[in-house]
């Protein structure tokens, strides 16, 4: 959970310290130096800066959140947990920002990726038929919301979906 720049100092600081181990003849603790080197590039790839962009979105900084996951250079490498939750947040930073072609876009790739539970995949599918109600899409929107009934949903998600129905309905 490091920005890119935290990232580079804590490395940095890291080589010196495995430089001056490894001059000392501590090879023990050069091969753990090594090794937390070695995480901390692990993690730059598949965690990226995705958890701390989530806690900015729940706080709805969603400038500060799209910075974080603006950091991430290839989402294509983020582990398959992290990437939903990516598109998740990048979607609904571009729904908050009207931005609905490119919230649909983030929502899409989302629903090929695991998300935190049922409900939450549920969510993404109900934003989904939320911006095809708007598109009046309603076939489309109709779908997704039979998808998003298949998951083990929450009372408040089941309401929502009894919203776009009645919506659909009237169409």
């Amino acid at each position: 959970m490091f920005t890119k720049k935290a990232r580079l100092w804590v490395i940095g600081i890291a080589l010196i310290l495995l430089g001056w181990t490894i001059s000392k003849q501590v090879y023990e603790i050069a091969a753990v130096i090594g090794m937390g080197i070695g995480l901390l590039i692990w993690g730059y790839f598949k965690e990226g800066t995705v958890v701390m962009a989530a806690r900015e979105f729940h706080a709805k900084n969603y400038d500060a959140a799209e910075e974080l996951l603006k950091e991430i250079e290839d989402p294509d490498r983020l582990g398959k947990h992290r990437r939903g939750f990516y598109e998740f947040i990048y979607g609904n930073i571009e729904l908050h920002r009207h931005n609905y072609d490119e919230a649909e876009k983030h929502f899409q790739i989302a629903t090929r990726f695991p998300l935190r539970n049922q409900n939450d995949k549920a969510i993404v599918l109900v934003h989904l038929a939320n911006i095809n109600l708007r598109k009046k899409d309603y076939e489309r929107a109709s779908a997704y919301v039979e998808k998003a009934q298949t998951f083990k949903i929450s009372s408040r998600v089941k309401n929502i979906i009894e919203k776009i129905e009645t919506e659909i309905k009237k169409a």
